[in-house]
């Protein structure tokens, strides 16, 4: 599904965010990506989506080689990703079936797959009954629950999420966390990074430690690994 061959980034002026990163995660796996503030893990995440370009190395999506991809094939490696955030980056002027369904009209789904695959994931993530509703009527866990819908809507062959439980209480979280293992216990391959260390000792799924650019631990069934 993904693998990172000696993936390396370094910045201008000289700071190095990937160092010789080597990584292999397979399809349907559940993988968190810990480590300090700084430490990489958003270079390793943008890495993937190609919005930013490694220094050296190389990085597969399904057998893809992301870096010798020109621009306009871009985007179509981004259809095969969902993308969750922290902040939800919602459209405040849409209702939540039209936030999800926007995802399915960028690439030109027929309106009536989008009606009946939209009405299943909002079911999926708890808010069929939230359809007709706005981003700014809903709580944040709400909110991310559409983020999530709208990620996993297009059936990606990965989702990424980007401390998708880092503005929400810890109750909110275990909800989210319980969808998010919902999504890959149907066969969708996760990579989550987080500083949530509730979630990922109690998840007990692979876990990745970025420090310094470098790759420090990697464990089957992880925890956190750092005091908060």
């Amino acid at each position: 599904m993904l693998i990172m061959n000696h993936a390396c980034k370094s910045y201008p002026g000289g700071a190095t965010a990937l160092q010789d990163v080597c990584v292999h995660i397979k399809p349907g796996e559940f993988v968190f990506l810990v480590g300090p503030s700084g430490a990489g893990k958003s270079t390793f995440i943008k890495a993937i989506s190609r919005e930013i370009e490694l220094t050296s190395g190389q990085i597969l999506v399904d057998g893809v080689d992301v870096m010798k991809l020109r621009s306009d094939e871009i985007p179509y490696l981004r259809r095969q990703l969902g993308i969750v955030f922290q902040d939800y980056r919602l459209l405040n002027d849409r209702t939540v079936f039209e936030n999800v369904a926007f995802a399915m009209q960028v690439i030109e789904t027929p309106s009536r797959k989008i009606r009946v695959r939209v009405r299943e994931v909002l079911d999926l993530v708890g808010l069929g009954d939230k359809a007709g509703n706005y981003p700014g009527e809903m709580s944040g866990g709400e909110q991310q629950r559409v983020a999530i819908a709208r990620a996993i809507v297009n059936d990606p062959l990965l989702v990424i999420a980007d401390e998708p439980t880092g503005n929400l209480d810890p109750e909110t979280s275990m909800e989210i966390m319980n969808i998010f293992s919902e999504i890959n216990r149907r066969g969708t391959t996760i990579i989550m990074a987080t500083h949530d260390k509730t979630m990922v000792d109690y998840m007990r799924k692979r876990v990745i430690a970025i420090e310094n650019g470098r790759i420090v631990r990697d464990e089957s069934r992880g925890v956190y690994g750092y005091e908060i």
